[in-house]
């Protein structure tokens, strides 16, 4: 039932294959409503209030929301959120640590000065939750990457001076994603210190408002993840730079779907061939971390889990766009066994952070 473009030698497909089957056994109440056993407002199960680490949650400094406002570049979960809600939000689900970060557009739009200014007041805001709180709250450097002087100088006042536990980054830049000659030098000094980088989409300027009514993170989102890491494959970036620790938003997007066709991309290319082999691009792929935001839930969660192992995924919830507690009885309903469960909810991540 589950073929993927995985080497019939690989040591670990087999366990994987024995786990999915368990899986898809386990989740037959998720995918069929008529069988659901848990309702959204149904009592947390006790078995799930243990220490989670959220990574993908966003937070405003309220300068920063000040400008997006005057911009009309702030959406209502923004204008709505508050710190307040954040902690409810945490406590709710017994989330213990989260990583903030504010999502699109990020330091992505106006002017070089503007664009500075945007990264170092959502980084001095993040440092100033981690300082008041440490003990709950860590954060992910924004950076203005259309300007690599100043993304440079923002990644070192960021890690030296505030202690950043990583780099947030969109997945794509006015047309740009990440693999871009153009970041080369921001991917290098990131890779040279060894850092985290944290993507979260953005709904790229060829596919806005094709169809009226459905915004940008209904489909696009999910596309402009995959898109992004295609140009990290085949640019050379992921190949070069083996230091960095990619998180990818929302299960990898829509790649663990078309990740055969990736597989092929260096037998039709040549010249993508010789950048990345074809046999290269599924362990390079499975090098990546995945986040469980908005994708919580078999279809994103089965795919997804075919390619990669449970070590490779990190608890995400994308509040205020959804809330943690809904991420949580997502995971409890895929029926996970402990081990696992912990691993994604909290033991990768503090992995990953060098805290495990």
């Amino acid at each position: 039932m589950f073929h993927t473009t995985t080497d019939s030698s690989c040591n670990h497909c087999a366990p994987r294959r024995s786990f999915l089957t368990g899986l898809l056994t386990a989740t037959a109440a998720t995918v069929l409503p008529s069988c659901a056993t848990t309702s959204k407002d149904a009592p947390l199960p006790a078995v799930a209030k243990r220490a989670l680490v959220d990574v993908h949650h966003h937070v405003w400094a309220p300068a920063s929301l000040k400008e997006l406002e005057a911009r009309k570049l702030a959406e209502p979960p923004a204008r709505n959120w508050s710190l307040n809600k954040t902690m409810d939000d945490m406590a709710k689900a017994g989330v213990t640590y989260t990583l903030t970060s504010p999502t699109t557009p990020a330091a992505g739009f106006g002017d070089v000065a503007t664009m500075r200014s945007m990264a170092r007041i959502s980084n001095e805001y993040g440092a100033q939750l981690a300082r008041d709180y440490p003990n709950q709250f860590g954060f992910f450097a924004t950076l203005p990457m259309l300007d690599v002087d100043g993304a440079l100088a923002e990644i070192a006042y960021s890690c030296d001076v505030l202690k950043a536990n990583g780099i947030a980054m969109l997945t794509s830049y006015n047309g740009k994603w990440l693999g871009d000659k153009a970041f080369a030098p921001i991917m290098d000094e990131i890779n040279r210190r060894k850092l985290i980088v944290y993507t979260h989409p953005s709904n790229t300027q060829c596919c806005q408002n094709l169809q009226e009514g459905v915004p940008g993170s209904t489909i696009e989102f999910a596309t402009d993840t995959t898109r992004t890491i295609t140009s990290l494959l085949f640019s050379g970036t992921a190949t070069r730079c083996k230091d960095i620790k990619f998180i990818f938003s929302h299960a990898g997007g829509t790649m663990p779907f078309l990740v055969e066709r990736l597989v092929m991309l260096p037998k039709l290319n040549a010249n993508f061939g010789k950048i990345l082999p074809s046999d290269q691009v599924l362990p390079t792929l499975r090098s990546f971390y995945y986040d469980t935001a908005q994708a919580s839930h078999p279809g994103a969660l089965l795919s997804l889990l075919n390619l990669v192992d449970v070590s490779q995924v990190v608890f995400g919830t994308d509040f205020p766009y959804r809330t943690s507690l809904d991420h949580v009885k997502g995971l409890m309903a895929m029926g996970f066994s402990m081990n696992d469960l912990t691993a994604i909810e909290s033991r990768n991540a503090l992995r990953i952070l060098g805290r495990a």
